[in-house]
């Protein structure tokens, strides 16, 4: 067994020290970042090509909020079990350029932060359909740099690792459409007492309309909010077509 005297210990820390002091800035952004990645649903995302949730961490969130016992309950439907408006109005008024995007769409972005900053206030979101479901799934409404920054990461990677059709499919059962209202099935049922499927066009744009603000405006409300919404979705729907 190799011994080292005391004096030997102290040489050899004060070799170390200064390497130490140098780096350690080093150090602390290894540390960061390495938590950063743990922090991520690194082995869930595969899943959501083929899989189903049953709980999301806006969920979780809004059970929090309002002192909930048990979570909202959520029943899935297919995409194919959709009306094909449904998608089409969503993309019309939130991301028109889904399909052309790979996540993020930076000029969108660009242009929601000056109008912002304009207005002092968030007047304009540059969220895309993606970047919704990321932050629907996985994180939560709150605003921070380290929230948004996790929020860029699993968006490109959704887009990286599950197709169009599943990340459309996987939000209209994640998104929230009213207080304990998650999932298209559920707010169908609710709004409109109708499966997904026998949803009309002009309950789709009204279901699309509602979705920046669930919690002040309803499909069903005769709103002009609302209605001037669900009159641009269906005029913009027309221009979009469900594809990969």
């Amino acid at each position: 067994m190799i011994q080292f005297k005391q004096n030997e210990f102290g040489n050899l820390f004060e070799k170390f020290l200064p390497y130490y002091r140098q780096r350690k800035k080093s150090y602390w952004l290894i540390y960061v970042v390495l938590l950063f990645y743990l922090s991520l649903p690194s082995f869930m995302i595969p899943t959501l090509e083929w899989g189903r949730f049953r709980i999301t961490a806006l969920m979780e969130q809004r059970a929090l909020e309002s002192y909930m016992l048990f979570y909202p309950r959520q029943s899935w439907s297919s995409f194919a079990d959709v009306n094909p408006a449904l998608p089409k109005c969503i993309i019309g008024l939130e991301d028109g350029k889904f399909f052309n995007h790979k996540g993020i769409d930076w000029y969108e972005l660009e242009k929601s932060l000056r109008t912002n900053q304009r207005r002092k206030k968030v007047a304009r979101g540059g969220s895309t359909i993606t970047m919704q479901l990321a932050k629907n799934l996985f994180l939560n409404t709150n605003r921070s740099i380290f929230r948004k920054a996790k929020e860029f990461v699993i968006t490109l990677r959704m887009e990286k690792e599950i197709s169009k059709e599943a990340i459309l499919g996987n939000y209209l059962n994640a998104v929230e459409w009213g207080d304990g209202i998650f999932g298209v099935k559920k707010a169908a049922d609710i709004y409109f007492d109708k499966d997904p499927s026998k949803l009309s066009f002009n309950e789709c744009s009204r279901m699309a309309a509602v979705i920046p603000s669930p919690l002040r405006h309803k499909p069903s409300d005769n709103s002009g909010y609302v209605g001037r919404r669900a009159s641009r979705s269906r005029g913009r729907s027309a221009d979009v077509i469900i594809s990969e």
